[in-house]
């Protein structure tokens, strides 16, 4: 983490937020962007992400949670583009289930693309600048957010005491089926070819 983190008042990456917004949500592709990431539904593999939501469904709950990934990404470039393109401040914490849509949004790759060369804004995810599970209420993230839209969900986003806790929790069912670490490691006991 970068020693000298600094971003600017929630207020005014609130006001470049709504603006980044507004500018993807006018673009010619914003539609196929948006399908494309409900699509990705038979590849998505979250073992600690959708499944800290309770009664997760990718089918019902994409509609919702697309706006809120869309929405964390509008603070992240904004915070981008008000710090010279300082990566750390950007990669705001956001919660878990929000960051795993985000993963879908990032593999619309083409289209998304396409998206920041004709608007001009630069998305910014960078797995190895962000802190998984640091999003909580009243934090830098959640001031903008507020400041910006309003509200936030509740069902998505969750605070660091809870994420811990149902992470935890299923982890341990997880563990009970063969998944270790969260879905690092695998052991369902599949037999092998012999030679």
């Amino acid at each position: 983490m970068n020693a000298t983190l600094a971003r600017p008042a929630p207020e005014k990456v609130a006001e470049r937020a709504r603006e980044i917004l507004s500018a993807i949500e006018a673009d010619p592709e914003f539609e196929r962007l948006r399908t494309g990431c409900a699509k990705y539904d038979k590849d998505w593999q979250s073992f600690t992400g959708y499944a800290l939501v309770d009664g997760f469904d990718v089918e019902k709950d994409t509609v919702p949670l697309f706006p809120d990934a869309l929405r964390a990404m509008a603070i992240k470039s904004a915070v981008f583009e008000m710090t010279d393109g300082d990566e750390y401040a950007a990669e705001v914490p956001v919660p878990v289930p929000v960051d795993e849509m985000i993963h879908a949004l990032a593999a619309q790759f083409t289209v998304l693309s396409r998206v920041q060369e004709r608007t001009g804004i630069l998305f910014v995810h960078a797995t190895d600048r962000e802190e998984i599970g640091g999003w909580d209420h009243g934090d830098y993230t959640h001031q903008v957010y507020r400041a910006a839209w309003g509200p936030v969900n509740e069902r998505f986003w969750l605070g660091k005491q809870e994420t811990a806790a149902r992470r935890a929790a299923v982890v341990e069912k997880y563990r009970q089926l063969g998944i270790f670490e969260g879905g690092r490691r695998f052991a369902p006991g599949f037999a092998t070819a012999a030679a």
